[in-house]
């Protein structure tokens, strides 16, 4: 077989990433996000694209946070291998699906080979996760009124919040923070994601009941790519009366409010209340993703 070329892309040939089958749609995945040329690479062979992998990140990062789109020809499992396990960046890996993945064996078959693929390259799964998109199609989830919601200015305040909700949580990312580094680094790190996200502080909001108790918080968000569910989480003495809906309504409530024409927001495939709360709300599954990490 003709030798593998591995190589980065730039201005003049960025079009060569576009001249490969699509068999994930991730064209379409991606349509609201900006990739730069050279953290676009592809494997050529015989100065044909066979593989191509785009790292994503926000406007002001200096590197690249993770692998958004990756994929490669029938047939070029370990030309996608060799392009991920060569690539200067040492970042986790997200794989995007349809909704429908599993009932096509087609589009089924290709998300098995890229999964190997990736696992080839050194990536580990961490987690499946539900991709939501709301419009206003969806209408507006209704309002139950139990919970007063404020702006809160204190960051430590949010800090204590986080640390309490990941003290018993199922969501995937916040348990390898709390094995990794406790429950300081779990909250740290969606401080941070708040504090990466464009969108303003003021957004920030706590929810109490009538008796003034904090019972969660909730982060509407503008990511580079639109207006998304930034966070929702509810305390764990909180729990059992369904108040995740109850902040994710306001949340939906406060980006439409702000002229938001999609709300994109994900879930684990694991974290079934919170899926049951995305469903009463309106938010319909556009896509699945899984999330691998590179040790």
């Amino acid at each position: 077989m003709t030798e593998l070329v591995i190589r980065a892309l730039d201005e003049s040939d960025v079009h060569l990433f576009d001249t490969l089958p699509d068999p994930l749609r991730a064209a379409e995945a991606f349509r609201h996000a900006t990739y730069r040329p050279h953290w676009k690479r592809v494997a050529l062979r015989d100065g044909r694209v066979v593989a191509r992998a785009a790292w994503w990140g926000g406007p002001d990062d200096s590197e690249p946070l993770t692998v958004e789109w990756f994929d490669f020809a029938d047939g070029e499992e370990a030309a996608g291998a060799e392009l991920l396990r060569t690539a200067p960046w040492r970042v986790g890996l997200e794989l995007v699906m349809p909704g429908d993945w599993r009932a096509d064996p087609v589009v089924r078959a290709a998300v098995e080979a890229r999964d190997a693929a990736a696992r080839a390259a050194g990536h580990t799964p961490l987690v499946e996760r539900f991709v939501y998109r709301w419009t206003p199609r969806c209408g507006l989830p209704e309002r139950p009124g139990r919970l007063r919601f404020a702006p809160e200015p204190d960051d430590a305040v949010f800090f204590d919040a986080l640390r309490r909700i990941h003290s018993d949580t199922l969501d995937a990312h916040a348990l390898k923070a709390v094995a990794e580094g406790g429950l300081d680094r779990a909250a740290q790190e969606e401080i941070d994601f708040f504090r990466w996200c464009p969108s303003p502080r003021e957004w920030w909001q706590t929810a109490r009941t009538a008796d003034g108790a904090l019972a969660g918080i909730h982060v509407p968000a503008h990511n580079p790519s639109g207006p998304c569910v930034g966070f929702v989480g509810v305390l764990p003495e909180h729990r059992g009366h369904g108040y995740a809906y109850d902040l994710l309504a306001e949340c939906t409530h406060h980006l439409a409010d702000r002229g938001a024409e999609f709300i994109a927001a994900a879930t684990d495939r694991t974290n079934h209340p919170m899926a049951a709360h995305f469903a009463k709300a309106g938010y319909p599954v556009v896509r699945e993703r899984v999330n691998f990490r590179l040790d």
